[in-house]
Formats: C-alpha cells, sequence, structure tokens
C-alpha cells in the first residue's frame, strides 16, 4: 500500500476526512464565475408551441364560463409569469384551466364577475398558507379514482354546456337542464354555427392522424391552433353570419371588488377553489415528474417537483390573476405534456409563453377579434369529452375502483363539483372499509384426519363471528391447522384465537398457527399481539412467526428464526437449509406463481427483450431487481466477485463474461450497460490486503487468479495521473470505498475494448453507465454523465428522493 493511500479515516473531523482525500493537483472547489443568464433554443421553440395551444384554449375557456373573454387571456398571462417563475415543477404550464369551467361559471352566476374575482384572491391567500404549513404532498392522499371521475364529471358538464353554442343556442344552467333542453335544440338547429363547429371538431380530430412525412411535419403545429384557424378563414371568406370573439379595450376590463354575498358561500366558494386548483395542480406536477423522467432528448437536469413551492407559485397567481380580473388559474395537464414533448429544458418555456401570450393581447386584437365563437365552443366541447377518458376508466376498473369514480362523475355532474368529491371521498372510505372486512374463512379435511382453516384477509373484529363459527366446528381432540393469511390482527380477533387455542390443547387437541408461507408459530400467540402483523409472504417482507417483530432480521423472505427446530419432513430432506428451500418453493408456488404465470408465459412464448445488460457483484447483499424496480426479462444480469470485465486477450482471461458481453450487444441488442459496484466489496477488500507485487506463479487459487482483472483499478487508484472519483460531493470514507468507486470506472474502461461494445457506441445505438450501491445505506448512486475517461473527474450523484428539497440543487454545485 502506497503512502498516498490511506487505510483507515478519522470520524472525528469532517475537515481531516476531506484532507486525506485531497489530491495537490486538482482544482479548487466551487467558486468559479457565475452563469450569464442565457435561455436554450430548446426552450424558446417549446414556449411558441405552447403559447399556440394556449391562446385559443385560454379564450375557449373564458367563453365557457361565461367571463369576459379578456380574463381567460389574463389568467394565461399570469400563470406562464408569476406561477412559471415561482412554482416548484419548473416544466409545468399553468393558466385557466377547463377543470375549473363549472365552478367559475357557478360563481358567476350566483355572485357576479367582481365578486369572483375576489374570491380567487382569496383562494390564492388560502393557497399560500397551505404552502407555508406544508400540507402539498397530503393532497396526494386522494384516490386517483376521485380525482378523474371529478375530472369526467365536469367534462361531462362543459361538453354539454358548449354543445348548446355549438347548435347554436345558448346552455343552461346545470347539466340536467343542459339535457332536458337538447331535443328542441336540436329541432332548431343554426346552419352555419353547426358547419362551424363540424369543421372544429373534424380538423381536431383528425389532425394527429394525418399520415406520411407531411403529416409529421404538419403535426408540429398545434391542432387546436389550425381548427380554429380554419374556421376563422371559412367564415370572413363565406362571410357567414356567426358571433364571433369581441375583445373590448383594456380600459374597460372589469377588476375585481369587495365580496358580497352570504359568508358561508363565499367561504364554501373560496375552499371550492382551493381544493380544485390545488389538487389539479399537484397531480399534474407529479405527472409532469413522470413524463420529464421518461423523456429521453433532449438530455436534462430538471429537478423533481417541490409541492409546496409548487402549491405556493399557484397560490401567488391566483392572487395576481383574481386581483387583475383574471380566470382561476391551476397547472393544467394538455399544455404541459406540450411543454414536455417540445423538448423544454426550464421554467424559461413555460416564463416566454406568458409573454407571448400578453403581446399577442396587445396587438393581435384584430386577428384575434376574426375567431367565431362556436369554433372555439367546439373546442372546449371536444376537451371535455376528452377528459372523460377511456385510459382512466380501464384504470379504474383494474384497480375495482370503478364504483368511486362512477359516483364522483355523476355527483360533480349533477350536485356540483364540491358535492360530488365529497359523495365521491365518502364512497371511497366506504369501500376501503368494505375490503377491509372482507374476510374469506374456509374448513376443510385432509386425508389424515387433519382440519384445515384458512383465513384470507385482514382479521379484525367484523371477522369475529364467522371466525368462531368456523373454529367452533372443529371436533375436541382434533389436530387443525389455522393458516392466518393477511397483514392485520386486531385485539378481538387476537383474543378469540387465542382463547379457542388454550381450550382446545386443553381437551388433547393440537394447534398449529400458520402464515401463508407455511411457517409455524412455535407456540401460543403470545407473540402477535393485537394489531402486531400477521405475515404477508413473499415480495410483502416476513412470514409470520413467533419470533417474528417488526425489528427482527430479514433471512431469505423470512425473520431471523434461528430457535426454531426444522419441521420433520424439512429434517428428512436434508434438514433445516432444505427446509427454508421448500419453504420458500411453496409459498412461490402458493402466493407469486398464479400472479406471475401469464407474464412468464409470454416471455417464454416471445423471448427475452432486456433493454440493458446489467454487470454487478455476486454479493448475496445486492438484490438487482429490488434495487433497480425491475421484473422478469428487464435486466440481462451478469454476476461474479468484484463486478469485473476482464479485457479480451488478459492474461488468465475469463471468457464467461466476455461471452455475456457479446450475447447482449449482439443478440439481445440491449441498449445500456451498467457496470454496478457496492460498499463493502470483499472482492476489493482482498484487493487491498494482498501483499504488493505478488508473483504470477503464486496466484495458485481461483480467486487469486480472478482477482488479477481487478489490478487496473488498484494502479488507477494509486495513479496521479487520475483524479480520485467523488461520491455525491464527498469524498470516499475509506480506501475500500474509493477503490469500489475507482474500480466501476476501470471496469466501463474495459467494456471499451470489447468489440462488439465499441462499434455499437461509435453508431451510437448504446450507453455504458456506472452505478455506486451503498448497503449500509440503501441509496444508490450514477456516475454523472456516463464514463469518464482520462483525467476527467468521476462524481456518482445521489439517485432518489432527498429530504432537503435545496439539497438536489448543490450537488452539481459540490462537484470538483
Amino acid at each position: 500500500m502506497t503512502a498516498c493511500v490511506p487505510t483507515s479515516t478519522d470520524h472525528s473531523s469532517s475537515v481531516t476526512d476531506a484532507s486525506q482525500f485531497q489530491r495537490p493537483h486538482s482544482p479548487p472547489t466551487g467558486g468559479g464565475p457565475r452563469r450569464r443568464f442565457r435561455i436554450a433554443g430548446a426552450d424558446l421553440s417549446a414556449s411558441i408551441a405552447v403559447f399556440l395551444i394556449a391562446l385559443p384554449l385560454s379564450l375557449g375557456i373564458a367563453l365557457a364560463t361565461g367571463a369576459p373573454l379578456q380574463a381567460g387571456l389574463v389568467a394565461a398571462a399570469v400563470g406562464g409569469l408569476v406561477a412559471g417563475r415561482f412554482g416548484g415543477a419548473p416544466l409545468q404550464v399553468s393558466g385557466p384551466a377547463a377543470g375549473l369551467t363549472v365552478v367559475t361559471a357557478e360563481l358567476i352566476q350566483r355572485y357576479g364577475w367582481r365578486t369572483t374575482c375576489a374570491i380567487t384572491v382569496l383562494a390564492g391567500l388560502s393557497q399560500l398558507v397551505l404552502a407555508t404549513v406544508r400540507v402539498a404532498r397530503s393532497a396526494l392522499a386522494v384516490s386517483p379514482a376521485i380525482v378523474h371521475g371529478m375530472l369526467a364529471g365536469i367534462g361531462v358538464t362543459i361538453a354539454l354546456s358548449q354543445l348548446h353554442i355549438v347548435l347554436g343556442g345558448s346552455p343552461e344552467s346545470s347539466a340536467v337542464d343542459n339535457v332536458r333542453v337538447l331535443p328542441a335544440q336540436l329541432a332548431n338547429l343554426h346552419g352555419p354555427a353547426v358547419l362551424v363547429s363540424a369543421l372544429t371538431v373534424a380538423v381536431l380530430l383528425s389532425w394527429p392522424h394525418l399520415p406520411g412525412r407531411t403529416g409529421r411535419i404538419a403535426r408540429k403545429v398545434p391542432g387546436a391552433l389550425v381548427a380554429v384557424a380554419a374556421a376563422a378563414v371559412l367564415t370572413v371568406l363565406t362571410g357567414m353570419n356567426v358571433p364571433r370573439v369581441d375583445l373590448p379595450s383594456w380600459s374597460s376590463h372589469a377588476l375585481p371588488g369587495l365580496p358580497e354575498g352570504p359568508v358561508l358561500g363565499i367561504a364554501a366558494a373560496v375552499l371550492t377553489i382551493t381544493l380544485v386548483t390545488s389538487v389539479q395542480s399537484l397531480l399534474s406536477a407529479v405527472a409532469v415528474d413522470k413524463l420529464v423522467a421518461a423523456r429521453k432528448e433532449p438530455p436534462t437536469d430538471v429537478q423533481r417537483s417541490n409541492l409546496d413551492r409548487e402549491l405556493a407559485g399557484q397560490g401567488a397567481a391566483n392572487i395576481v390573476s383574481g386581483a387583475l380580473g383574471g380566470l382561476p388559474v391551476a397547472g393544467v395537464a394538455v399544455r404541459s405534456v406540450a411543454n414536455v414533448s417540445s423538448g423544454a429544458v426550464s421554467r424559461h418555456s413555460t416564463m416566454l409563453h406568458g409573454l407571448w401570450i400578453v403581446l399577442a393581447a396587445l396587438f393581435l386584437v384584430p386577428v384575434i377579434d376574426l375567431i367565431p365563437l362556436p369554433a372555439l365552443a367546439a373546442l372546449v366541447m371536444v376537451v371535455g369529452f376528452q377528459m372523460l377518458s377511456i385510459t382512466h376508466i380501464r384504470s379504474a376498473s383494474r384497480h375495482r375502483e370503478m364504483l368511486v369514480y362512477a359516483v364522483t362523475t355523476a355527483g360533480v355532474a349533477l350536485l356540483g363539483v364540491l358535492e360530488g368529491v365529497a359523495i365521491g371521498i365518502a364512497m371511497g372510505v366506504g369501500v376501503a372499509l368494505h375490503r377491509l372486512a372482507k374476510t374469506h374463512i374456509t374448513t376443510a379435511t385432509t386425508a389424515d384426519g387433519a382440519h384445515h382453516v384458512q383465513v384470507r384477509g385482514q382479521l379484525t373484529f367484523l371477522a369475529v363471528p364467522r371466525l368462531s363459527r368456523a373454529l367452533n366446528q372443529v371436533p375436541e381432540g382434533a389436530t387443525v391447522v389455522v393458516e392466518l393469511d393477511g397483514s392485520f390482527m386486531d385485539h378481538a380477533a387476537y383474543e378469540t384465537l387465542h382463547y379457542w387455542q388454550d381450550a382446545h390443547t386443553a381437551r388433547g387437541g393440537r394447534v398449529d398457527i400458520t402464515g401463508r408461507s407455511g411457517n409455524r408459530f412455535t407456540g401460543p400467540l403470545s407473540g402477535t399481539g393485537a394489531g402486531e402483523s400477521a405475515g404477508t409472504g413473499p415480495h410483502g417482507a416476513h412470514s409470520t412467526h413467533t419470533c417474528c417483530r417488526p425489528w427482527t432480521p430479514w433471512r431469505n423472505h423470512h425473520c431471523d428464526h434461528r430457535a426454531a427446530a426444522p419441521s420433520p419432513a424439512a429434517a428428512g430432506r436434508g434438514g433445516r437449509s432444505a427446509g427454508q428451500l421448500a419453504t420458500g418453493l411453496s409459498a412461490f408456488q402458493r402466493n407469486t406463481a398464479p400472479l406471475v404465470r401469464e407474464e412468464l408465459a409470454r416471455l417464454a412464448r416471445e423471448g427475452q427483450t432486456p433493454s440493458q445488460l446489467f454487470i454487478t457483484c455476486a454479493d448475496s447483499r445486492l438484490v438487482t431487481s429490488m434495487i433497480t424496480s425491475s421484473g422478469p426479462g428487464d435486466l440481462f444480469t451478469v454476476r461474479n466477485v468484484g463486478n469485473l470485465v476482464p479485457p479480451p486477450g488478459a492474461e488468465s482471461a475469463d471468457d464467461s463474461v466476455g461471452a455475456a458481453i457479446e450475447y447482449a450487444v449482439d443478440v439481445l441488442k440491449v441498449q445500456s450497460i451498467t457496470v454496478c459496484g457496492h460498499s463493502g466489496c470483499g472482492a476489493m477488500q482482498a484487493l487491498l490486503n494482498s501483499p504488493p507485487d505478488t508473483p504470477p506463479d503464486e496466484d495458485r487459487t481461483p480467486l487469486r487468479r480472478w482477482l488479477r482483472h481487478a489490478v487496473p483499478s488498484l494502479e488507477r487508484m494509486r495513479s496521479k495521473k487520475h483524479s480520485w472519483a467523488r461520491i455525491s460531493g464527498r469524498m470516499p470514507a475509506d480506501a475500500v470505498e474509493q477503490l469500489c468507486l475507482t474500480n466501476v470506472v476501470q471496469q466501463l474502461e474495459h467494456l471499451h475494448t470489447h468489440e462488439a461494445v465499441r462499434r455499437r457506441l461509435e453508431e451510437g445505438t448504446l450507453e455504458l453507465h456506472g452505478m455506486y450501491f451503498h448497503v449500509g445505506e440503501a441509496q444508490a448512486y450514477l456516475l454523472q454523465d456516463g464514463v469518464r475517461i482520462g483525467e476527467t473527474d468521476a462524481v456518482f450523484d445521489r439517485v432518489g428522493p432527498v429530504e432537503d428539497p435545496e439539497a438536489e440543487g448543490s450537488l452539481k454545485e459540490s462537484r470538483v
């Protein structure tokens, strides 16, 4: 070991630790000139695309609510400039939302426009208060079925009201009234309005499906803009007598006044606007995070949404919008998706789109006045129908929440948003209680005369009568196996089962109480008190045992039951280890196999098509499927001691790794290769502890010969030509961790020596990634910007949630 590689670290001082690993030639940390303000070209193009969608939609939503048409433009501009600047979701676009149309229309009809603006200001203040107490994430506790049902109910209401304008009439005040007068409206159609609306709908629906190369180019222009423009051109050329947009002078624009109306009514209105705008904005921000994470081009380091900051930004936007006479503001999915899809990389795109709205409202009024109102109504009607999403219906059905979805939709459409959501929440709670009380208890008698009582579901006081009836049917003195297939047992159920077990045992019977994995409790239920876990099985953590408390260690999907003796059947098959293996296989066949059988059958038919090759250590603590959240067929995994990649033709070469690489790259056509090291690697420890300059003829064991492939990693760490690897802005804790990190970088360089890898890299069809997993912290780190070769730094950045929202931004700053 050379003097420059410390073998121990004094943890008494973080300054001492950092100085131990500071290299003389390393550049200074931090500092440097501040970047000049610059707008990326991707943000500029994305802002124009979003502006072209937002302009007609803002006017259409304002028309649907009955508000002044300028109010839609004010809300769109404020949503872009204020929420875009101060919100916590950089790529989310805010503005007037179709989901607020029904609420706002009802408020305008009841209290008037000036009071509605004041309610919007008060709702913004309420959002600022909620952001201050940091309750934004609690909004995500609302079931998606309720949120999607609310949007569907609003969509139905919007579509029915705008249908009357499409047909040349005027909408009624409620969805029921709109349905009631629809036959009379159909009998009295206005031809020009129907023709303009039909053209708008036809263009809007057909535009995304234009075929060929011309279609791909044309689709870069938003369909909403093309549809409204086509309707405007038709009315101008033919001279049709249809109502058009009429933007009055901004000097006569109505501003808010003092709220007028009953206090409870105003308070309910403020609460409704606050809840609807907040929930819609936060759920939209989460959806935008998913879109950004799934986007491959252009590469960006956009941070995850800070939901409390986003809520504060929405509150500030509503205050400003209401004060300027605009509609309520919320994060909207359609414009946000367009922003992400157009390649936006920062909040500049959202802010620029707000600026374009301002310029259009000031200088393009003559052009905007050419837009026919039936075209805007048709546009909003289509948006309303699209809010009744087939995808949401299938999702609710798949998760057995269709009743909650349907009740919420009907409640919102018939009674109103706040009432419908309240009914949906009540229905959701009722469904959850029903599932909690839905416990299946079955009894059977085996061939040897033993009685089997199986309990599937949660054992609560609601299931006690059925449990007691099933247990009392067991004859005295019989052998009984009670299988508890659930994760909770309350006090009443515990007492019932415990007293029956004592009574049955006292009369000469035998009782074995097991979990669903087949492991049995070694004694009475003294180990599972009221409210304790009754076991979950594979993929759920522990199976039930008397020793299985929540704090007991995890061992092979079971708790550490070293005190429990193996069953006689297991002993007959080779002892305790064989018993554990048989138990695990039995649990898989009983619980997991039915769930994955269909997917595995598909993989068996279609063959494997993994997306990446994952090279990692053979260490038993590394569960690749767990740390990568992958399933069958996702990863082509190669495991060996030390996650090594021997170069082709190396001395004592092992072709097994090279063969796997060639097969994955050339045959399976994987898109990426990841080399994953981990903390406390035994191979790296052995390499550090080996005597220096060991002659090759003394490497007599297979392990010694294999570790020769890691010697370049040790030399790289000791070399002054390479800066040391860093982990999330800090130096490694000790020499072992430094070698583990350096080994990942070195093995990535070894990958370049393989012909198949080099060829795919030159073609641009393969990516290489370095990864480090800290076992003790359960924390993953990714090597920045892929592979670092030469004298540049190798920095591993943390992956996953960070408790301090500002900490994520400091990762780049801490990099040397």
